[in-house]
């Protein structure tokens, strides 16, 4: 028996505004949001329609009152689907997020952006269909 990757949980001090930030980075919707927390996902299929491929897990964003003071032990890789890396962090830039140093040096084909909590996150160079 093994276990499936459904959810990653992401500490943060506004869970709303986080949210909406990775909505708009990975095509998310809220599925689920109070005051503490705010769960967003892959959009909905409706009912009779079938999903591609299998489904990806959730984030949810909990309010916590201690800020981040360390680099992210666990960070997420995203990839552009329709857009060359630097059109696609370009794009992200313009959503809110700023470019990080964690160490990665010069000559890496990822580009390292923090979210506008300071959680580290990379653009890879290729594209996913």
């Amino acid at each position: 028996m093994t276990s499936k990757f459904t959810e990653l949980a992401i500490d943060c001090a506004d869970p709303r505004g986080l949210a909406g930030f990775w909505c708009a980075v990975l095509g998310y919707e809220v599925q689920d949001e109070d005051h503490e927390l705010t769960i967003i996902g892959s959009p909905l299929v409706p009912e009779g329609k079938k999903r591609l491929g299998p489904v990806p897990p959730t984030l949810t964003f909990v309010r916590v009152p201690e800020g981040k003071t360390v680099k992210n032990r666990l960070h997420i890789d995203v990839n552009p689907t329709d857009l060359s890396q630097d059109e696609e962090v370009n794009r992200l830039l313009g959503l809110g997020a700023r470019h990080a140093d964690v160490g990665q040096g010069e000559d890496v084909s990822w580009v390292v952006l923090v979210d506008p909590e300071d959680n580290e996150f990379c653009v890879l160079a290729d594209r996913c269909p």
